[in-house]
This record gives C-alpha cells, sequence and structure tokens, in this order.
C-alpha cells in the first residue's frame, strides 16, 4: 500500500464548505449516543455516553440490551450505519442527504425489526433553538467527501490525544467524542474536588454538568468549529480556570487563549499547515496542560509518567 500523504491525512476542512453537513451529523451522533447513554449504566463524568474512532468512523462500543450486546457504527469510508448483535442480528442503512427525521426513523425502525427496542429522550442537548428528532426536517445535507474529511481528522486526533494521555498516570478520561457538542476529548484529573460548577449548557439538566465537573481538569479536544470558533480547532481549557491561566505562555506561537469560550484555541489550520503536525499538537497539548498544573499546584510528580518511563 503506498504512503499516506500530508493531505490524506490532514485534509483541508474548512467550515463553511460543509456546515449544514455538520450540523447534520451532529444531530445523527446525537441519536445514536442518546441509545448508548439509555442503555447504559451512569458513569462518572458522562463517560457512558461517548463514540469512539474506529478504522471507518465512530462507534457506540458493544451495548448490552438484556443478556444481549449491540453496537452502531457509522462508517464514513463506505457511508452506511450499521448495526451488529450478538446474536447474529444485523442492519444497515446509507448515510446519504436525508433529514434527520428520515434518520430517526430508519435507526428505530431497524431497532426494533432487530428485537432491540430503545426508548430516547428524542431533543438534542447542547444547542440553541432544539428540534425533535422525530420533527427536524430541517437538517438534512451529507457531503460524503467532507464527512470522510472530518473523520480522517478525527483519527489524527485520536492518535495524537492517546500519545499525550500516555504520559499521565493519574485519573484520565479515555479519548472519546462527545456528541452534545460533537467533540473529541481526554480529560486529565488532579484527584481533588472542584468548586460546584454554575452550569447553564444550552438544553443540558445543571445535575449533569456539575457532576461532570466534580474534580479539577485539563481538558483538550478537537472540534469542527463554530459560533465564537467559526473553524476547525484544538482547544485546551481548565476548571477552575486557576489564577493566571489566560495569560500564561504557550506554544506554539499561533496558539491564543479565547475570552469569548474561557479556553486556549490552536486552528486546525496550524496543525495541518506546519512541518510536523505531530510536534505542533504535542507542544499545544503539553503546554497548555503544564499551565494549568503548574498554576493550579498539581502534584505533578505524582500524576505524571517519568521521561525514562516513556
Amino acid at each position: 500500500m503506498p504512503a499516506v500523504s500530508r493531505s490524506d491525512a490532514w485534509p483541508p476542512l474548512p467550515l463553511d464548505a460543509w456546515a449544514d453537513s455538520c450540523e447534520t451529523l451532529h444531530m445523527w451522533t446525537q441519536i445514536v449516543g442518546k441509545i448508548r447513554l439509555a442503555q447504559s449504566p451512569w458513569m462518572n463524568h458522562g463517560w457512558h455516553v461517548t463514540l469512539y474512532v474506529t478504522a471507518r468512523g465512530l462507534t457506540t462500543s458493544p451495548i448490552a440490551h438484556g443478556v444481549r450486546t449491540f453496537e452502531i457504527d457509522f462508517d464514513f469510508i463506505g457511508h452506511r450505519l450499521a448495526i451488529q448483535s450478538s446474536d447474529g442480528g444485523v442492519g444497515s442503512f446509507g448515510l446519504e442527504p436525508q433529514s434527520v427525521a428520515s434518520f430517526y426513523k430508519r435507526l428505530m425502525t431497524q431497532l426494533d425489526d432487530l428485537e432491540l427496542p430503545v426508548k430516547i429522550y428524542a431533543r438534542p442537548n447542547e444547542v440553541p433553538d432544539p428540534i425533535a428528532f422525530e420533527l427536524d426536517e430541517t437538517h438534512r445535507a451529507y457531503d460524503a467527501e467532507y464527512v470522510n474529511r472530518f473523520w480522517r481528522v478525527l483519527v489524527q486526533a485520536d492518535r495524537i490525544f492517546k500519545t499525550f494521555r500516555a504520559r499521565f498516570i493519574g485519573k484520565c478520561s479515555p479519548v472519546h467524542f462527545f456528541w452534545g457538542a460533537g467533540d473529541l476529548a481526554v480529560t486529565r484529573f488532579s484527584g481533588r474536588p472542584a468548586p460546584q460548577h454554575p452550569g447553564g449548557i444550552p438544553h443540558l439538566p445543571d445535575r449533569v454538568t456539575r457532576e461532570a465537573y466534580s474534580h479539577e481538569v485539563s481538558s483538550c479536544g478537537f472540534w469542527p468549529g463554530g459560533g465564537a470558533v467559526p473553524y476547525a480547532a484544538f482547544y485546551s481549557y481548565a476548571y477552575p480556570e486557576p489564577a493566571g491561566f489566560s495569560t500564561a505562555t504557550v506554544g506554539p506561537a499561533d496558539a491564543f487563549y479565547s475570552p469569548d469560550v474561557r479556553e486556549f484555541i490552536l486552528p486546525y489550520d496550524v496543525v495541518r499547515q506546519s512541518s510536523s503536525p505531530d510536534e505542533t499538537l504535542l507542544t499545544f497539548l503539553q503546554s497548555t496542560y503544564e499551565a494549568a498544573a503548574n498554576l493550579a499546584k498539581w502534584d505533578r510528580s505524582a500524576l505524571e509518567q517519568r521521561i525514562a518511563d516513556r
């Protein structure tokens, strides 16, 4: 097989070129994620709701349904949604331009046909002006090329985030895709309780947010963009944010602190166009973590791998 070129591994992903498809895909991932949520025991910080990057797209990973198990997979190469169950049941349909209402009906019908009925809260979270899934005929775009590009960026981010995660021996989340905001994230914990989060995230119960931020964190991720950051970007933040964090020196030089979102931002294009995307991104992840951990006086010697151990 020929080597993967940088343009293939780190493709251009201008948000304005696929914004409608991005919004539609966001709603589809919420539906699938809510199925996992409905069937899973609660885990700390919402880790039971997330999706994971695969060699072809995103997956729920195995979900229990009584004594059976099933999983749902987005295939962004063949552009299909697939359901597989532990007793050999299979279902699938094409990922193509179709409304959220149509996607929701097709998926729920296939689950019923496989005798895997699931009842979810059928409205999106963390978005303004949510539309019930069965009524959403507004979001219906699917640009296969740009969805594939988005997944290819997730593949690279997932790979590098896992390298970064391996440096930490304290409590740390998996690298996982949160469908609420539509971002791939990994979060480190100091081990100390945090002050109660104020909540206020649109259409997300404050009790969920407060449990998610029950302990001090340094979190980083990748997001396709929107709102105050209208382009694909990597981000890093701390909760609670220690004094001096917003003015800390971090790398690379193009990274900056956004007061609008209270996060350090590194535009995706800076990483994509750098001579060494891996090192550029790792510099951002490490330097923003160190800013958070040093200013908040984390016990870094107890939480991090020694250099000799890496």
